[in-house]
């Protein structure tokens, strides 16, 4: 078939040149790995919200996570070992939500009957509680993005990919063995999906910028066990 020229607003359009896949995106596909990640991580530092959800493996344990942070603080459930937790901050003081069996240690009666008085209650966690970096960890927007958004080795695209609906382009470290991330190529280019290196783990982002509610738990439902926790 013959090649036919179409004139159009911006000159003549000819055969063969295809779609730009860059049009209507936000440009970064455009750029190197090392920028992409630069923009995505500035992008992630810069929004006031966002939830992340999967799984984080660290230090022998695997961590489930469905949170939701901003910079004051942080609210969602932890799940390890089979024991789901809840975990509130706001500021400085964090608040922790378990079940009698998270607390229970098969101490006897006493025991049973701590956790017991424990279960279903925001726990206050003192500040000087070793449990207290720990958990505040998981409930920190900024310390939590930080040690998740690092690709290990030479940092490379990936390819175009799709996360939800939204079109991505994906940069790798390492060839791929150095976790990859998957870049929103739609609006802002916040990160969506990140593998981490050495299979430690697979997290989704979303809900960026989108605010939530901060509010301390009703009285008649918090407990301030004082300045330790029992070791759980």
């Amino acid at each position: 078939m013959a090649c036919v020229l179409a004139v159009t607003g911006a000159g003549l359009t000819g055969c063969g040149g295809g779609e730009d896949p860059d049009a209507g995106t936000n440009g970064v596909g455009k750029l190197s790995a090392e920028r992409i990640q630069a923009k995505t991580r500035a992008a992630a530092d810069a929004a006031d919200a966002v939830r992340l959800h999967g799984t984080v493996s660290t230090r022998g344990s695997t961590y489930t996570l469905d949170m939701r942070l901003k910079s004051d603080g942080g609210t969602g459930s932890v799940t390890s070992k089979g024991a789901t937790f809840r975990l509130l901050r706001i500021g400085e003081q964090l608040f922790l939500k378990a079940d009698a069996g998270f607390w229970s240690h098969d101490g006897g009666d006493a025991d049973a009957a701590a956790a017991e008085k424990l279960a279903g209650k925001y726990v206050k966690v003192p500040q000087g509680d070793p449990s207290y970096q720990k958990f505040s960890g998981f409930t920190d927007k900024d310390v939590l993005l930080d040690g998740l958004l690092t690709l290990h080795g030479t940092v490379e695209t990936d390819g175009r990919h799709e996360q939800a609906g939204v079109r991505t382009v994906r940069i790798s470290g390492g060839q791929g063995s150095g976790g990859s991330l998957d870049v929103s190529l739609e609006g802002t280019p916040y990160p969506l999906r990140l593998v981490r290196a050495g299979s430690a783990g697979t997290l989704r982002f979303s809900e960026w910028n989108k605010d939530f509610p901060l509010a301390e738990p009703p009285q008649d439902e918090t407990l301030d066990y004082g300045r330790e926790l029992p070791t759980s």
